[in-house]
């Protein structure tokens, strides 16, 4: 039987390397999609929530710190890219889809993401919230790199954004299905582009679970809402500001 001294000593090694973390990672999501998969897609079962409090807990019992796992777990970071990217296959096999529903799509960029902007920041407004709050609110509808971005530029705290953005995301992935159903909305080119307006990569990773196409238009939605929030915010900015 070995002693809890040689585990000590072999975790001690394991954790000093930065594939332990690589693997975590991706073992942890894996097992999280499993579990999504099992439960029929259900949007409760969200494996990037599962993942997120797998490993945050699995941070907290080892006592890591956060700067070794990411050391190890960068890669997956470095991977957000070319799978953006990858976003545009979808996107160039419907097309057709695209080019016809080219005026819905704008209407619903122009009407959506200044309402993503400035319904948070109202709700803020009315609970009494600092401006620091509101304005790490104001682009948490778009992707976290562009969101801390932009947060940055108009005075707002990235980190706080960041995690505006995750929770909106998560929250907007677990919403989006039943919303839609409780609307009565069928066509997965719309009920997509909301995910994708409303909850950016995560609510696109959704879409993508539930059909292509809704995936594609959330990829869409994701791209032009995140060029509309950089030009918008300094407007919504000049707005709130007293």
């Amino acid at each position: 039987m070995t002693a809890p001294a040689d585990l000590f000593h072999l975790w001690v090694y394991l954790a000093a390397s930065p594939l332990l973390w690589l693997t975590v990672t991706i073992g942890v999501y894996l097992m999280a999609q499993q579990a999504s998969v099992l439960s029929g897609n259900n949007p409760l079962v969200n494996p990037v929530l599962i993942s997120i409090v797998t490993i945050v807990l699995l941070l907290i019992v080892t006592k890591t710190d956060y700067r070794v796992y990411f050391a190890g777990a960068q890669f997956v970071h470095f991977t957000l890219g070319p799978a953006t990217v990858a976003l545009g296959v979808p996107l160039y096999r419907n097309r057709a889809l695209v080019r016809s529903a080219a005026l819905p799509i704008i209407a619903a960029l122009l009407v959506g993401a200044p309402t993503a902007m400035l319904s948070a920041v109202w709700i803020a407004s009315a609970f009494g919230a600092p401006m620091t709050l509101k304005l790490a609110l104001i682009p948490k509808s778009v992707t976290a790199g562009i969101a801390m971005g932009i947060a940055r530029q108009i005075g707002g705290d990235p980190t706080l954004t960041a995690v505006f953005v995750i929770a909106t995301g998560i929250i907007g992935a677990i919403m989006v299905t039943p919303l839609m159903n409780l609307l009565g909305i069928r066509d997965y080119a719309a009920r997509g582009f909301a995910a994708g307006l409303a909850a950016h990569g995560i609510g696109t990773a959704r879409a993508f679970q539930v059909d292509d196409v809704a995936g594609a238009f959330a990829g869409l939605a994701m791209a032009l809402n995140g060029l509309m929030t950089a030009v918008a915010a300094p407007l919504i900015l000049a707005l709130i500001r007293p």
